[in-house]
């Protein structure tokens, strides 16, 4: 997503809702296992098959976990401390299409005995039977943020362990805007007037949008007006046959982003492949992004500050959707009971949560790791703020038919190419069909 789990496959479209499938032959990842309890053996870092294949679950050990390449490293000391304490053998397993991967392994009794991934997996999977409930004691549920906690849950059921929210933010070029804006009138007007005066600027606002629209960057304008895409549910959820994308707020946002995309301030060919490089090249002083875009603004020498999304004019505060990173229990673990243990009362530590926050810098979803980091991390702190308020992003399966439609609604809005309520009223029904059909 970007670089956020949900989102490189889901963000975009039409690529969402294929969701891709897995490959045919087999060529296994290389599986790497603690030797044995108390070995001392120097473990290598997991490597990823060199096809997109799922990997071959590795029959020789007690624990199997997969995740993707960014998190497999961190996974894997992690793992491997925990083998060590519990006497068992770990494999950790990178696996290219996770979730996918993870499914179709796991519905022929060859998947690991846990998954790591983003909550908004977790209706499908629970759906498709593939992960099974976690019993988390409330005191330890308590520990944890709010909203990473309710991102675990379907209904009503908690199915995973939360360790890390993200969400965007408002980055800005402090050599270019010194202040942050708190309304979107201030950010254009300064935006505007910085391009003016500086012949290296070449817009005013970098959002990733594209030729088919990113749904993710437009729920926070449908947002700032009280609309959105689901209706909640008094438990917390969303109901999925109460689509709300025509409704009065969601036009509203609309209405904004074809203002901002008939002003230039947003524009189509802007996306995913060049926000970032425009960014850390000096090319545009406010950004739309979250905490993945941190590491490269450093390495460019970026002077940045991070603060919260502006708020609209006749609305609210933008609000951005809530994404939380969990781990998950198989419903076929070969090993269900060490797996449980490892999720709820091994990554439910402080000093484990600190060392994933170290390898990925998103905030983490325990609040004492949380409150370490940010006493010491001003980004750390900034985005959570940003994000304290808001949602998470819907966890239900209909949201796979959200992402095309509302993206490509959103891209005909800001190049004019569409009128903002009779191109939201359409994808409203786009997307209602798309329920309907399963």
């Amino acid at each position: 997503m970007h670089k956020r789990v949900i989102g490189a496959m889901a963000i975009s479209g039409v690529a969402a809702l294929a969701l891709s499938a897995c490959g045919g032959s087999s060529t296994p990842s290389t599986p790497d296992s603690t030797a044995s309890a108390g070995a001392t053996k120097a473990a290598a870092v997991p490597t990823p098959s060199s096809t997109t294949d799922a990997p071959v679950r590795d029959a020789n050990v007690d624990l199997v976990i997969w995740t993707d390449a960014d998190r497999a490293p961190t996974v894997k000391k992690i793992a491997d401390a925990f083998g060590q304490e519990q006497g068992i053998t770990t494999s950790v397993q990178i696996a290219v299409n996770t979730r996918q991967q993870f499914k179709d392994a796991t519905k022929v009794g060859k998947g690991p005995d846990i998954v790591v991934g983003a909550h908004d997996w977790l209706g499908e999977l629970v759906q498709e039977n593939t992960v099974a409930p976690i019993q988390l004691s409330a005191d330890t549920a308590s520990q944890f943020s709010k909203q990473s906690i309710n991102a675990a849950k379907f209904n009503g059921q908690n199915y995973g362990v939360p360790y890390a929210v993200e969400n965007i933010a408002l980055m800005r070029n402090t050599a270019l805007a010194p202040d942050a804006p708190k309304t979107m009138d201030e950010l254009v007007a300064s935006g505007k007037a910085i391009k003016a005066k500086n012949p290296k600027v070449t817009n005013v606002l970098l959002q990733q949008v594209g030729k088919v629209g990113n749904a993710y960057y437009t729920y926070p304008y449908m947002s700032a007006f009280g609309g959105g895409i689901f209706a909640p549910t008094a438990d917390g959820g969303f109901d999925p046959n109460k689509v709300i994308v025509d409704s009065k707020g969601s036009i509203q946002g609309a209405d904004v982003l074809a203002k901002l995309g008939k002003e230039g301030v947003l524009s189509t060919n802007v996306g995913d492949d060049n926000a970032e490089g425009l960014f850390d090249a000096g090319k545009s002083p406010y950004f739309f992004t979250g905490p993945w875009s941190i590491s490269n603004a450093k390495k460019a020498n970026i002077k940045y500050a991070i603060s919260n999304l502006p708020t609209l004019h006749g609305g609210g505060q933008m609000q951005p959707f809530l994404g939380v990173q969990l781990f998950y229990v198989s419903s076929k673990a070969k090993n269900a009971s060490i797996a449980q243990e490892f999720v709820t009362n091994y990554i439910t530590k402080k000093d484990v949560q600190l060392e994933l926050f170290q390898a990925l810098k998103r905030p983490p979803a325990l609040t004492a790791a949380y409150q370490e980091v940010a006493a010491t991390d001003p980004d750390v702190k900034a985005f959570f703020e940003a994000g304290k308020d808001s949602r998470p992003m819907p966890n239900i399966p209909a949201m796979n038919a959200v992402w095309g439609p509302l993206g490509q609604a959103s891209a005909d809005v800001i190049s004019g190419k569409a009128a903002p309520k009779a191109r939201f009223d359409a994808a409203q029904k786009e997307i209602v069909a798309n329920i309907k059909k399963g």
